[in-house]
C-alpha cells in the first residue's frame, strides 16, 4: 500500500513538472512582469467579437430619497413575511388542520403504515380544504386582492377586506362552542364580548385552533371505536386458539379493509368532513 502511494506522488510530481515546463514561455528566465501583454486597443475587431459580452450586474444599497421608498420597502418587507408564513397560515387558519388529523386517524386506526404515504394523505387535505375554503378564498380575491392591484384601496384596506371572511370563517366554527375564546379573553384581561367585532384576531386564531384540534380528536376517537372492536375479537379468538406467537394485527387488518370497503368508508369519511364545517 505504501508503495503504490509513494508511485502515485511521484507520478503526480512528474507530471507537475512536465505541465510547468510546457507552460513556461520559450524566452527562458523572463518574469511575468517582462513579458509584454496586448492593451484592450491593439485587439483586432474579430478578437473584439470573440470576446464574450458579460452583462453588468449592480446590486447597490442607497437610502431612501422620499417617503415613497421607505413605503415601498416596507411592503416588500411584508410581502417576503407573509410569503414565509404561508404554509402555517395555510395550516392554522382553514380546514387543513382538523382533515389533516382526521386522516392520519383513520390511517393509524386500520394498522396501516405505509398505505397511503403521508404525502397522499396531506395532498387530499389540501384539495379537501380548498374545496371548503374556496367561497372564502373568493370573498378574499375580490374584495382584496383584486383592489389591490386596481390601486383603489390601501394595503391597510385589503388586510382588513381579506382579514373578514377568515374571522367570519374561524367564528362560525366556534360558534357552538366558544369556551376557547372565553379562555384566551379571560387570560388576557379582556371583557365579554358581545359580538364577534369585539374579539381581536389575536385570540380568535389560538382558540380556532384548539377547537380544531378538539373537534379532530374527537372524531379520531369515534373512528377508532369500531376498528378497536375488531382488534379485540381478533386477539381474543386467537388467544382462546392457542394461537399466543401470532400477531393479531396480521389476522385483524385485512377484516378492517374488508369493513372500510364495505362501508364506503373513504365517501362517507369526506361527506362527514365536509358537513362538519357547514
Amino acid at each position: 500500500m505504501r508503495r503504490l502511494v509513494a508511485a502515485l506522488v511521484f507520478l503526480g510530481l512528474g507530471l507537475g513538472m512536465a505541465y510547468s515546463q510546457a507552460a513556461s514561455p520559450v524566452r527562458g528566465r523572463e518574469s511575468a512582469v517582462a513579458v509584454p501583454t496586448p492593451r484592450p486597443s491593439a485587439l483586432s475587431s474579430t478578437q473584439a467579437q470573440i470576446l464574450p459580452q458579460v452583462p453588468l450586474v449592480d446590486l447597490r444599497v442607497r437610502s431612501p430619497q422620499n417617503g415613497r421608498d421607505v413605503a415601498f420597502s416596507l411592503q416588500l418587507l411584508l410581502l417576503l413575511t407573509v410569503l414565509s408564513l404561508a404554509p402555517s397560515i395555510l395550516i392554522l387558519l382553514t380546514s387543513f388542520l382538523r382533515i389533516s388529523i382526521v386522516l392520519d386517524f383513520v390511517k393509524r386506526a386500520l394498522s396501516l403504515q405505509q398505505v397511503p404515504p403521508n404525502q397522499v394523505l396531506l395532498g387530499i387535505s389540501l384539495f379537501l380544504t380548498i374545496f371548503i375554503m374556496w367561497p372564502t378564498f373568493s370573498e378574499v380575491y375580490e374584495k382584496s386582492v383584486k383592489p389591490l392591484q386596481a390601486g383603489t384601496v390601501s394595503i391597510e384596506e385589503a388586510y382588513r377586506s381579506a382579514e373578514r371572511p377568515f374571522r367570519i370563517f374561524m367564528y362560525n366554527q366556534l360558534k357552538g362552542d366558544p369556551e376557547n375564546i372565553r379562555l384566551f379573553m379571560s387570560m388576557r384581561g379582556l371583557p365579554k364580548p358581545r359580538n364577534l367585532a369585539d374579539v381581536p384576531t389575536y385570540v380568535l386564531i389560538p382558540a380556532f385552533v384548539l377547537n380544531e384540534l378538539t373537534v379532530a380528536f374527537k372524531i379520531g376517537i369515534l373512528l377508532y371505536i369500531p376498528f378497536i372492536i375488531i382488534d379485540m375479537v381478533v386477539a381474543s379468538t386467537l388467544m382462546s386458539m392457542g394461537m399466543i406467537m401470532l400477531p393479531p394485527v396480521m389476522i385483524s387488518m385485512p377484516f378492517k379493509l374488508i369493513l372500510f370497503v364495505l362501508v364506503d368508508g373513504w365517501n362517507l369519511l369526506t361527506q362527514q368532513i365536509v358537513k362538519s364545517f357547514l
